[in-house]
């Protein structure tokens, strides 16, 4: 039992009530694990499946104080984790993934110069604090290009596109006073993105890489295998090693990235957690990416991370949702429902992953 945060019977604490952290305790469950769900909203969808639930804020400290006594170790499903409520955790139980996995990713300009002081590429980027500053940058990176918050965005929101004839005040305007990031705009071929975890020892493994598809910015489908080259995918996977790495990361991270015609790899986003275009891997690999999570915070083995079926996972978006009896009826599909009440345009209500004999 030698570095081991959870045994089986243990419990695993999990920050976030969402689908994530509701995945991350039915994958803790069928290790034996039990799960602790912390999280304000009182809809969470994890709340239905968690051992045991605290609905409260991320700034109550005695919440947290208790939260904490009651579990051996703590995880999370989102990224934005306020820095006082990870100190307060911290001092009394380990948090895996490292804060300062949190640190680096959370602002988009910090994660960047984190990523080219790797000597990976990115998109060029410039800081935005000021309607001077925005002129600047456009001046240097060209129409079109992206205006982006440095922290909180996520599936679209908190960004706008620059082209030529936007008025840069209004750009500005509409990230709300925040502090925000120019990237130049990446003429890319596809975008993709490789899952990767790491344990305790430094070993770190990729699952293979996933070429997606979006719909109004948000994921709409994740193909494995990807329609790319070899060439492509080796030099993804080895982006994706390198950073977590270099992060000395434990637990399942996800690398975007887009690949441009002459195959360049550049990465756009690191997200220190499961990860959305991951989900293939719960039907189509013996080990899935919550449960590889959960083995690498709770200090056991990491699984194997190798494909046994071609995949398609398609998100229920909304009101698509409503045709979970059509999708269940399919012969080659697992349809995977959230548990939330309420199908709003653009929220994500579950998703369904379609497997295929293995075809590379």
């Amino acid at each position: 039992m030698s570095g081991v945060r959870v045994p089986p019977g243990g419990t695993l604490g999990i920050l976030g009530g969402g689908q994530l952290g509701r995945m991350l305790a039915l994958a803790a469950a069928e290790l034996g694990i039990q799960s602790h769900i912390y999280c304000p909203d009182k809809a969470s969808p994890a709340f239905q499946i968690a051992d045991r639930y605290t609905c409260a804020a991320y700034e109550d400290p005695a919440a947290l104080a208790a939260f904490a006594e009651s579990v051996d170790a703590i995880t999370y499903e989102f990224e934005n984790i306020p820095a006082a409520t990870a100190a307060i955790l911290s001092a009394a139980r380990p948090v895996l993934p490292a804060v300062r996995a949190l640190e680096t990713t959370a602002d988009r300009l910090t994660e960047k110069t984190f990523v080219r002081s790797l000597g990976i590429g990115t998109a060029d980027f410039r800081a935005v604090d000021s309607q001077a500053d925005l002129a600047s940058a456009v001046a240097a990176l060209g129409r079109p290009s992206v205006l982006k918050t440095r922290r909180f965005g996520y599936d679209g929101k908190g960004q706008t596109i620059i082209r030529p004839g936007s008025d840069l005040s209004e750009a500005l305007a509409r990230m709300g006073g925040q502090p925000a990031i120019l990237e130049a705009f990446v003429p890319f071929v596809a975008e993709v993105s490789v899952v990767a975890v790491r344990g305790d020892d430094g070993a770190a493994r990729t699952y293979d890489l996933v070429e997606n598809e979006h719909h109004d910015h948000i994921l709409d489908q994740s193909i494995v295998p990807s329609r790319l080259s070899a060439l492509v995918e080796n030099q993804a996977r080895a982006i994706a090693i390198r950073i977590i790495a270099a992060l000395d990361y434990v637990g399942v991270l996800a690398v975007e990235m887009f690949v441009t015609a002459d195959h360049n790899v550049l990465v756009n986003e690191i997200a220190p957690r499961v990860h959305n275009s991951g989900h293939w891997t719960q039907n189509a690999c013996l080990v899935s990416q919550f449960e590889n999570h959960v083995r690498a915070v709770c200090g056991w083995p990491l699984g194997s991370t190798d494909r046994h079926s071609d995949a398609v996972m398609t998100n229920l978006i909304g009101d698509s949702v409503n045709s979970w009896r059509a999708l269940a009826a399919e012969p080659n599909a697992s349809v995977h429902l959230y548990g939330k009440h309420e199908a709003r345009a653009g929220r994500k209500m579950g998703h369904v992953t379609r497997i295929f004999p293995k075809s590379r």
